[in-house]
């Protein structure tokens, strides 16, 4: 059974996918995708908090499909700027879960993750499957990938 690793930026999709289609990612079909028949070694959200009982409502939801969530502060900074990026973590749980898995799925259109997506086929010889909403990920970032899949219209709601 092909092992698998999950990891969702979850802000990167909740905007490419709000400011391309005008709906959401679907959540429940993703996992029904790239999940079944495989074994899910590790399967991380990474998102911000901002102490919102809805957001809380979402991240019960995530966890109910199998996503560890891993949330990090929301930070608004004096000049009005905000912070609350997880590239750094998603690097960090992708290079730990890649001697481990066969198959790691990466949802972002982030051009920052294109460095991490070469590493992990190279040092690993994972196929690494890249999900985003075509016209909002980074060619770089396609160009990485082993497979890059776009959201359509079965990977949302």
């Amino acid at each position: 059974m092909e092992r698998v690793a999950l990891f969702v930026d979850v802000q990167n999709v909740y905007y490419t996918t709000r400011e391309a289609f005008g709906r959401h990612f679907d959540y429940h079909a993703f996992w029904a995708r790239f999940a079944a028949g495989r074994e899910v070694v590790v399967a991380n959200a990474y998102a911000v908090d901002r102490g919102d009982p809805r957001q809380r409502q979402f991240q019960d939801i995530l966890r109910g499909i199998g996503f560890e969530v891993r949330l990090k502060p929301f930070i608004q900074r004096r000049d009005g700027s905000a912070k609350g990026d997880w590239d750094v973590g998603i690097a960090l749980d992708a290079m730990e879960a890649g001697p481990l898995v066969d198959h790691l799925v990466l949802v972002s259109g982030d051009g920052d993750f294109d460095l991490l997506v070469d590493r992990l086929r190279e040092r690993f010889g994972i196929r690494v499957t890249v999900v985003g909403v075509a016209r909002l990920t980074a060619d770089s970032l396609v160009r990485a990938a082993s497979e890059f899949v776009p959201v359509e219209a079965s990977l949302l709601r």
